[in-house]
């Protein structure tokens, strides 16, 4: 390695906003001067552009990222570009960095966006060097018996909790030195993370919320001092901080989920001297949220078809509806079911739902209409503070009968009964919607039934100033079996036309026979490439011609896994449905297994590349509107 001044490393940043337990800021500090950078490129998001809430947080972020950078000796350097590889090469060309650095991402854009920036940086001599900095567990370290993927995620959490791996945490850089060189950046109002119209509300997050590495490390300090304790018994209250609220933080990466688990880890170890069996109790429960986090990456990697199909093969044929009417209904909370309103409309106002809110207003758009479960993770997605592909994809995922583990395809959970369950007083409902603030407890969650003369002395004329349910909830049930019916002949039809299943999916999970599932092999027996190191992120290998009857442990976890859950601008007007399909095999030759991209191509195609490379639509497996 060069000594500092002479060896130049690019620290690309992104979802990793931090300087504590920061790899890849690590490595580069020790090798020489550094070259920070963030770009910003909305063209590449495509369908998954930030929301106004999502991207208030992402500005707020970087400012304090940049100042702790100053602190050290160091700039932020904040792009705008139209391609992320051509700002890198850029950046490569002002300075003469040796060297490109970043933490990974899982999710199935950036898995390509990567690999496509590896291999060309690699072609034109720049070695690239990526870390973990998001995870435990790699992707490709956990599997079964016989090498491959899990899809249930009791099978894949407690492989995880026997692999004991010791997190090893980093402390901020000392010092950084600046890389010599002149890079064409930008202001952070010039990024545009934020538009004139939307300040006014944006105010109102900052009186609720303080985005920023040193924040979060706060935010996780009160927590784990003083509510992890009673964690397992509070985290169903919808009224009350029960919860983290470290999902966001976690989201931008501004503290590291090892620091988490090593702080929860840290009050197991003591609970269990004392002991203290409430507290190892919360602490159980706890350390399942962070490993759902970790299968929903998992999930993502290995199977980057996810963000629009369901991981269920049969799913394709069940009759989803296309009614706008009733979706616009459920994103304004006028639905006629209070609990499932309330949620709605704090979402909008607040950017922010509880978790098991999230669970009951997305079942209530997958099971009671019809409605597809991508519309509702597009829209979390598009309003959510904390919205993670990821955790949004498993979630959704999980709540539409999608995961061999996931609800039932058939169960329907009723919004009325649910709302006693979980706001027994009614509290959470009256503070979001007025209209019934002076409801009788008897009826706050089922308004529809109360007496006229009980809804006239609480002013509530349902119809005009709150609606009457849009759909009866048995009207629902039957729908919902007559679907599944559907689904059901339909899939049959189609086997006998093509005298052949699929061999890509699992199957519905609605009945008892246990279906086969995709095989992903993950462990690989071979000689690792020239390039490679033990921090190089690999990409997702897909066997589609293999399936078998029996995964390792998928009888015994046949089971749901009861606490899966989702963790934690204008409204669209229309969303449409299409039959969204991307792709499954991916990338499946030795040299794709190999992220660090090297090749002795001389480094004077850098500006000719600079002119040429980029990432038009086609380089992602998405489609537009789904």
């Amino acid at each position: 390695m060069g000594t500092s001044g002479d060896y130049k490393t690019i620290v690309w940043f992104r979802r990793d906003l931090r300087i504590e337990d920061n790899p890849a800021l690590s490595a580069a500090a020790r090798d020489g001067s550094v070259l920070a950078v963030f770009i910003w490129c909305p063209k590449e998001e495509q369908q998954f552009y930030p929301g106004r809430v999502s991207r208030w947080w992402l500005k707020q972020s970087l400012i304090q990222l940049g100042h702790s950078l100053k602190t050290l000796g160091a700039d932020l350097v904040l792009m705008k570009a139209q391609s992320t590889m051509s700002a890198l090469i850029e950046c490569i060309s002002a300075t003469g960095a040796n060297k490109v650095v970043f933490n990974q991402l899982y999710d199935p854009v950036s898995l390509v966006r990567d690999h496509v920036i590896k291999q060309k940086l690699g072609e034109l001599g720049v070695p690239v060097q990526t870390y973990n900095a998001d995870l435990l567990y790699e992707p490709w370290e956990v599997y079964n018996d016989e090498g491959y993927a899990f899809t249930t995620f009791d099978a894949y959490w407690d492989t995880c909790l026997k692999m004991q791996k010791d997190p090893i945490m980093r402390l901020p850089p000392r010092k950084l030195v600046q890389a010599r060189g002149s890079v064409e950046d930008c202001t952070i109002e010039e990024l545009g993370l934020e538009d004139d119209s939307e300040k006014s509300s944006n105010a109102l997050l900052g009186r609720a919320w303080t985005p920023g590495w040193i924040h979060a490390e706060k935010a996780l300090t009160n927590f784990i001092e003083n509510h992890l304790l009673d964690y397992a018994n509070d985290r169903q209250k919808v009224t009350d901080s029960s919860t983290s609220i470290l999902s966001p933080y976690i989201h931008f990466g501004e503290i590291s989920i090892r620091k988490v688990y090593h702080s929860v880890i840290m009050k197991q170890i003591l609970w269990a001297k004392q002991p203290n069996h409430p507290g190892e109790t919360s602490v159980t429960c706890f350390l399942k949220s962070i490993g759902l986090r970790e299968y929903s990456r998992y999930i993502c990697f290995n199977f980057p078809f996810t963000h629009e199909k369901s991981l269920l093969s049969n799913l394709k044929y069940f009759p989803w509806e296309g009614n706008q009417s009733h979706f616009k209904s459920w994103r304004q909370g006028r639905t006629g079911y209070p609990l499932v309103d309330a949620g709605m409309r704090e979402l909008w106002a607040t950017g922010w739902l509880h978790n098991k809110i999230r669970v009951i207003t997305a079942s209530f758009l997958v099971k009671c209409l019809l409605l597809p479960w991508q519309w509702g993770m597009k829209y979390f997605w598009d309003t959510l503070l904390d919205a993670d592909l990821e955790c949004d994809i498993l979630g959704w995922q999980y709540i539409s009968g999608s995961l061999p583990d996931g609800h039932e395809l058939h169960r329907l959970d009723s919004p009325e009964v649910q709302g006693f369950k979980f706001d027994p007083k009614g509290e959470y409902v009256r503070q979001w919607l007025p209209e019934l603030s002076r409801v009788p407890t008897e009826w706050i969650h089922h308004p529809w039934n109360a007496p006229l003369s009980v809804l006239q002395a609480a002013g509530v004329e349902l119809g005009l100033n709150y609606p009457k349910p849009i759909i009866d909830i048995e009207i629902a049930r039957d729908r919902l079996t007559s679907a599944i019916l559907q689904m059901k002949e339909k899939e049959s039809a189609s086997k006998q036309d093509n005298g052949e299943g699929t061999n890509e999916v699992v199957v519905d999970n609605c009945g008892p026979e246990n279906p086969p599932i995709p095989k992903v092999f993950l462990r690989k027996e071979k000689k690792p490439c020239p390039s490679s190191s033990s921090n190089d992120q690999k990409v997702p290998s897909m066997h589609k011609d293999v399936t078998v009857p029996n995964n390792n442990n998928y009888n015994n976890d046949r089971k749901r896994s009861k606490g899966l859950e989702l963790e934690e601008g204008q409204e669209p007007d229309e969303y449409n449905l299409h039959d969204c399909k991307t792709g499954s095999g991916y990338l499946e030759t030795d040299d794709d297994l190999c992220s660090t991209a090297v090749s002795s191509s001389a480094s004077k195609k850098l500006k000719q590349a600079a002119g040429t490379s980029n990432f038009g639509s086609s380089s992602f497996p998405i489609k537009e509107n789904c």
